[in-house]
């Protein structure tokens, strides 16, 4: 599998996020973050913080970050590191490409940092 849909690009203000629910290739399905920076760049990480398994697309985006809700970890939406506890672990990035008004997400090809 390659790139999916995981929104529309009218579904993302800039400094928000959503959770889309997408399909690896070996058929199981990811949670993963779509996140709109503040400057209007869009970015996939992995969906859950892997400090609590708690959702990252219901926290705050700022700037190219984006908090977890529960527990305060700030995770860098572009290398998917986090730079705030008790996070210690990064999340997976993937490749995101514009199409039209489509937003498309690679999850088979994570980013290396």
């Amino acid at each position: 599998m390659s790139e999916q849909l995981a929104c529309s690009v009218s579904d993302l203000a800039p400094g928000t996020a959503l959770q889309a629910d997408l399909t690896l290739a070996d058929g199981s399905d990811t949670p993963v973050a779509i996140v709109r920076s503040d400057d209007g760049d869009y970015y996939a990480i992995g969906g859950m913080c892997t400090h609590g398994e708690v959702p990252l697309a219901e926290g705050d985006v700022e700037g190219c970050h984006i908090e977890c809700w529960a527990h305060g970890s700030r995770f860098d939406v572009r290398t998917g590191v986090p730079d705030e506890l008790p996070a210690m672990t990064p999340v997976a990035t993937y490749p995101v490409r514009i199409d039209g008004e489509r937003v498309l997400v690679d999850v088979d090809n994570p980013k290396t940092s």
